[in-house]
C-alpha cells in the first residue's frame, strides 16, 4: 500500500507545472557538463594527452562547486572543536589535556557513530531523487533523525559516567574529573548531531551544498564570540566551553532547519512532517549501522590514540601535546 501512495506521489510530482528541481541551475550545469565531457572523450581528432587534460578540467569544474563547500563545511566543524580547545588551554594544562581528553576521547565516540549512521541518508535520498520521489527525501531525512535520535540516548548515558568509565580505563583521577565536567555540556550536542548529519545529507542528495557552507562560517564566527564571553569575561571554565560549542551545533541546527522550510529548492522534496518517518525504522537502523562500520573505524583510532595517551606517565602533557596536534 505504501509503494503504491509512494508511486501515486511520484506521478503527481510530475504533473506538476512548477518546474522539478533537476531542471534547476544545478541540473542543467551537470547536464551541459555532461554532454561536454562526452564529446570530449568521443572525440577521436584530439590526442589522447588533449582528451584527459580536458576531460580532467571539466570533471573540476562539475566537482568543484559540489565538493568544495562539503569540504569547506568539514573544515568548519573542527575549527570550533579546535577554537573551544584553544580557550580551554589559556585556563591552564589541567584544563587542556580535559578538553583534549573529553572532546577527542570521549566525544568521538558520537561524532563518528552518528556521521557514519547519517551517511544512509545520502545513499537513499540520492536513489530517490534520481527516481524523481521528491517526497521520500523528507521522509528518509526524519526516519534517520528519529534512528539517531533513538541511538543518542545511550551515548549521552555514556557520557554521564564518563569519569568513572576513563578511571576504569586507567586515565588519571584529577584528568578524568575534569574531562567530565566538559563532557557534560557536551551531551545536547549528541542531539544536534542527530539531526545535522541527516539535514547535510540531505542537502547534499539535491546538490544544495553552499548553504550549510555559509551558515557554518557565521556560526564559527558566533561561536568565537560566545566562547570569549563565556570563558574570560563569565568565568565558567570548562563546562562553559563545552556549552557554547554544543549551543553553536544547534544553532547550525536550527539554521538548516529553517533554509529547508523556507527555500523554494526543498518544495518538493520536504512536505512536512510524515507519519511514514516511523515505519521501517530496524530496517533503516541496520543499514545505517553498516555504512557507520567504516568511519567509525577510521575516527576511533584517533579516539584510541587520545585514550592511550592519558596512561603516559604525565598525562597532562602528553594530552596537551595531542591537543595541539
Amino acid at each position: 500500500m505504501d509503494s503504491q501512495q509512494d508511486m501515486f506521489n511520484s506521478m503527481h510530482d510530475h504533473q506538476a507545472p512548477t518546474p522539478e528541481p533537476s531542471d534547476s541551475i544545478y541540473g542543467g550545469a551537470i547536464h551541459g557538463i555532461d554532454s561536454r565531457l562526452e564529446n570530449v572523450l568521443s572525440d577521436e581528432e584530439l590526442s589522447f594527452r588533449k582528451r584527459l587534460g580536458l576531460a580532467s578540467w571539466i570533471e573540476l569544474r562539475l566537482l568543484f562547486p559540489l565538493a568544495g563547500p562539503a569540504v569547506f563545511v568539514y573544515m568548519i566543524n573542527n575549527a570550533m572543536s579546535l577554537s573551544t580547545r584553544v580557550f580551554c588551554g589559556h585556563l591552564g594544562n589541567l584544563e587542556l589535556a580535559a578538553a583534549s581528553l573529553g572532546n577527542s576521547g570521549v566525544q568521538l565516540l558520537a561524532f563518528g557513530l552518528m556521521l557514519g549512521m547519517g551517511s544512509a541518508v545520502e545513499t537513499l535520498c540520492g536513489q530517490a531523487y534520481g527516481a524523481h520521489r521528491y517526497s521520500m527525501l523528507g521522509v528518509y531525512l526524519q526516519r534517520s533523525t528519529i534512528v539517531l535520535t533513538l541511538t543518542g540516548i545511550p551515548l549521552a548515558l555514556v557520557y554521564v559516567f564518563s569519569k568513572p568509565i576513563m578511571i576504569l580505563l586507567g586515565e588519571s583521577k584529577d584528568v578524568a574529573s575534569a574531562a567530565a565536567v566538559f563532557v557534560y555540556g557536551l551531551i545536547p550536542q549528541i542531539f544536534a548531531y542527530a539531526i545535522n548529519f541527516p539535514i547535510q545529507k540531505f542537502l547534499q542528495s539535491q546538490s544544495i551544498v553552499n548553504p550549510s557552507a555559509y551558515i557554518s562560517a557565521a556560526t564559527l564566527a558566533a561561536h568565537l564570540l560566545l566562547s570569549w564571553l563565556a570563558v574570560y569575561k563569565l568565568g565558567l571554565g570548562l563546562i562553559g566551553a563545552s556549552l557554547v560549542l554544543s549551543l553553536s551545533w544547534w544553532i547550525i541546527v536550527v539554521a538548516q532547519m529553517i533554509y529547508i522550510l523556507m527555500s523554494e529548492k526543498c518544495r518538493l522534496t520536504w512536505t512536512g512532517l510524515s507519519l511514514q518517518a516511523f515505519t521501517g525504522l530496524w530496517d533503516f537502523l541496520k543499514l545505517s549501522a553498516s555504512s557507520a562500520v567504516m568511519l567509525c573505524l577510521e575516527v576511533w583510532y584517533m579516539q584510541i590514540l587520545v585514550l592511550v595517551a592519558g596512561l603516559l606517565d604525565n598525562p597532562e602533557i602528553a594530552l596537551d601535546s595531542l591537543s595541539i596536534w
